[in-house]
C-alpha cells in the first residue's frame, strides 16, 4: 500500500498526531483539544508550548475551517486507512453556565443544577475551568453555608445534607485554581467556619470532601486569616487523624497542620485540640514513609511550645516512638525527630527525663546516628544533644561500649 504522507499543518505541535478537535489559542497556535487542555490544566502550565508567550486567555477557539479540511482529506484517503474524524460537540460555554445558576432558584431546581454541574465537570478539564470562571464557586459555597443552616434548625438533617455532599464534591473535583480558593476566602468569611461543622457532624463524604477542601483553602490564605484560625478546627482536624477512616482526608489533615503550626498560636491550639497523643498513636502504628514524615513534622512543630513538650514527655511512648524512627525511614524523618529531642534536651531536661532518654536508648541511638553514613545536619544536631548532658550520660552502663566510643568530648 502507497504511505500517504499527512500534511504538517493537520498535526498537532504536542502529541505530532492528526487533530481530531482542532483548537485555537491567544497567541494563534492552533493545537488538539485534548492536548493543549492537558498540558495547560493538568500540567498546569501558563505558556503556548510552541512560542512560549504567556496565555493571557484560556478560552479555546473551535478552529472549524480546520477540522473540516481535515475531516475532508481523511475521507479522500480512507483507501489508505484514514478513518472521517466525528464532528465534536460543541464545547460548553460560560453564559450556559451562567444561566444554568440563574435559573437554579428553588430548591429542587439547585438540586438538578448540581447535577447538571457535576456531569459538566466530569467530561474534562476546560469544563471545570468554564464553570469556575462562570461565578459558580460562590454559587456552590452559598449552598454548603445555607444547607449547613438549615441542618442546625432542622430536627431530620438527612435530606438538608445532601446538597452538601454534592456542592462540596463539585468544589473538590473542580480543582480551583489558586484565585477560585481566594475567593472562597475573601468572599465567603464563614466559609472555613462552615467546613469545620461538616468536618464535625457530615456525612462519610462530606467529611472527606471538606478536609480535603480545607487543606487547599490554607494553602493559599494569608498570615491573617491563619492566626484568626478558631480552636474548633484544629479540634475536628485532630479527630478526623485519630478516626482514621479516609486515607486522603487524614493525609490532607497532617498538610494543613504543617500549613497553619507554624504559627505559635496555632500551635497551641493543635495541643489543646489533643494533636501530641493522636500523632504519637498513628507514628506508631504507620509504616509508609511519607506520612510518617508529615507526622514527624507536625509532631516538630507542636513541640515548638511548652505544651507540646509536656504532652509528648507525658505520653509512655512519646520518646520511644520518636527515637525509633531515627534511621529506619528516612533522612527527613531522621532529622525531624532529632530535632524533637534537641528542643526536649533543651527545655525539658529534668533528671528524671534525661534517665528516662537512658533508659529508653535514646541516648545510644543518638550514639550510634554519629556512627554510620547519614546527613551532617543530623549528625550536628545529635551531637549537640549528647554534649548538651555529657555529664549525665556519658560514663551511663545504659550505653553499649561500642556505642559509647563515639560519644562526643
Amino acid at each position: 500500500m502507497e504511505e500517504i504522507d499527512v500534511p504538517p499543518f493537520f498535526l498537532c505541535p504536542i502529541s505530532l498526531e492528526i487533530m481530531k478537535d482542532p483548537v485555537t489559542v491567544s497567541t494563534g497556535i492552533t493545537y488538539d483539544r485534548e492536548s493543549i487542555e492537558k498540558w495547560l490544566y493538568s500540567g498546569k502550565n501558563t505558556t503556548c508550548p510552541v512560542t512560549k508567550q504567556v496565555i493571557a486567555d484560556s478560552e479555546l477557539t473551535p478552529n472549524h475551517t480546520l477540522r473540516r479540511l481535515i475531516q475532508s482529506w481523511c475521507v479522500l484517503n480512507a483507501s489508505h486507512g484514514f478513518k472521517r474524524i466525528p464532528t465534536p460537540r460543541p464545547p460548553i460555554n460560560k453564559a450556559q453556565i451562567a444561566k444554568l445558576l440563574t435559573d437554579a432558584k428553588s430548591p429542587q431546581q439547585q438540586r438538578r443544577c448540581l447535577r447538571k454541574l457535576q456531569s459538566i465537570a466530569a467530561e474534562n478539564a476546560t469544563n471545570k475551568r468554564c464553570i469556575e470562571a462562570a461565578g459558580a464557586v460562590e454559587f456552590l459555597a452559598a449552598i454548603v453555608i445555607n444547607s449547613n443552616s438549615m441542618e442546625e434548625s432542622s430536627e431530620d438533617g438527612v435530606d438538608s445534607t445532601r446538597p452538601t455532599d454534592e456542592a462540596l464534591s463539585i468544589l473538590y473535583n473542580l480543582q480551583l485554581s489558586e484565585a477560585g480558593l481566594k475567593i472562597l476566602l475573601r468572599k465567603n468569611s464563614d466559609f472555613v467556619e462552615c467546613l469545620t461543622r461538616v468536618m464535625q457532624r457530615g456525612t462519610y463524604e462530606s467529611r472527606a470532601y471538606g478536609a480535603l477542601l480545607l487543606k487547599s483553602l490554607m494553602e493559599v490564605a494569608d498570615p491573617m486569616q491563619l492566626t484568626r484560625l478558631k480552636p474548633q478546627l484544629f479540634t475536628e482536624a485532630i479527630q478526623i487523624l485519630q478516626d482514621q477512616k479516609s486515607y486522603q482526608a487524614s493525609k490532607a489533615m497532617l498538610q494543613l497542620l504543617i500549613n497553619v503550626c507554624p504559627w505559635g498560636g496555632n500551635r497551641v491550639k493543635a495541643v489543646e485540640a489533643g494533636g501530641v497523643p493522636v500523632l504519637i498513636d498513628l507514628l506508631i502504628d504507620s509504616t509508609e514513609n511519607r506520612a510518617c514524615e508529615m507526622i514527624l513534622t507536625v509532631l516538630e512543630m507542636m513541640c515548638g511550645c511548652a505544651e507540646g513538650r509536656a504532652k509528648l514527655l507525658g505520653h509512655a511512648a512519646g520518646l520511644a516512638v520518636v527515637s525509633k524512627k531515627i534511621l529506619r525511614v528516612s533522612q527527613v524523618a531522621s532529622e525531624r525527630a532529632v530535632r524533637i529531642l534537641l528542643v526536649v534536651s533543651k527545655f525539658c531536661a529534668t533528671p528524671s527525663v534525661l534517665q528516662e532518654m537512658l533508659q529508653l536508648g535514646v541516648v545510644s541511638k543518638l550514639c550510634l546516628v554519629l556512627q554510620v553514613d547519614c546527613s551532617n545536619k543530623i549528625k550536628e544536631r545529635a551531637r549537640e544533644v549528647l554534649k548538651l548532658h555529657v555529664r549525665a550520660w556519658k560514663n551511663s552502663p545504659c550505653i553499649p561500649t561500642n556505642l559509647l566510643s563515639s560519644y562526643p568530648a
